[in-house]
């Protein structure tokens, strides 16, 4: 089934998952919106079945705020990993947010609470637009994402240091909507050090493991690490060990916070940094 026709929804979700689903074997994705982008990581991480390979071809400070959120970056690097997505940035010129398929070039159209794909089939005009398109995302420069693919954390959290601090990394992560670390959700490296405290994990074995996969520096695990005990969020304690200083074992350092499940430990740990 390929897409010919018009499509009317209450959300890019419901288009975007229309349009993946076409059969399609390429989708190009010009100049989107940042809500486009990050509708379609998530419904293409969500999606049962063969996904096509998509290219994407933005603006390059859009795609940078984008992926300033852990979840939509992680999630997009796992589709990059898989064969799936490419990023590329390009100058944004064209007015509206296209898809372009061999056979169909749509238009998404937002008006109010709608969503609107405004399709046309004409032979020349497609070919002549998906010929167009296809040079310019050969020719885009790729976008380097720097944050590792979720299925890379998972692995490496549950290899690293412990089956149960994957699972509450993954339990806070599904509680978030947002993981930027501006007010809209905790950062990834918060995230971690919550989670690790919430484990009784060392402070040395969390931040090296982040700093091994590519979340961030030992330095900045540390600095966080500062910032939360400052704010009474976490405690440490010291524990000796054979050679050189004694290493810091992290805590919860609120009541709330070492009473609350792994789903509660995002919004209390919010509530308490407000």
């Amino acid at each position: 089934m390929v897409v010919h026709s018009n499509l009317l929804a209450e959300g890019l979700d419901d288009i975007l998952h229309t349009v993946l689903s076409a059969g399609d074997d390429e989708l190009l994705v010009i100049n989107p919106t940042a809500e486009t982008v990050e509708a379609l990581v998530s419904v293409a991480t969500a999606f049962d079945g063969d996904l096509p390979t998509v290219r994407v071809v933005a603006d390059d400070t859009l795609l940078k705020t984008v992926v300033d959120d852990f979840i939509v970056a992680s999630n997009a690097a796992n589709l990059v990993d898989e064969g799936v997505l490419s990023l590329k940035t390009g100058a944004g010129s064209e007015e509206n947010s296209l898809i372009v398929t061999e056979d169909a070039v749509l238009a998404l159209v937002t008006t109010g609470d709608r969503v609107a794909a405004l399709a046309t089939d004409d032979e020349e005009f497609v070919d002549s637009a998906y010929e167009t398109y296809v040079e310019q995302s050969e020719e885009a420069p790729e976008f380097k994402l720097r944050t590792p693919s979720i299925s890379v954390v998972r692995e490496s959290l549950e290899a690293d240091i412990s089956e149960r601090i994957r699972a509450d990394f993954d339990t806070v992560l599904s509680s978030l909507q947002t993981a930027r670390g501006d007010g809209q959700g905790l950062d990834e490296v918060t995230i971690s050090l919550l989670v690790a405290a919430k484990n009784d994990v060392l402070l040395y074995d969390i931040s090296k493991w982040g700093e091994d996969i590519g979340i961030a520096s030992k330095a900045t695990f540390s600095r966080t690490k500062t910032k939360l005990e400052d704010m009474g969020l976490i405690d440490t304690e010291k524990v000796p060990i054979d050679v050189g200083r004694p290493r810091l074992r992290l805590k919860l350092g609120d009541d709330r916070l070492r009473q609350a499940d792994a789903d509660q430990l995002a919004g209390v740990a919010q509530s308490l940094l407000t």
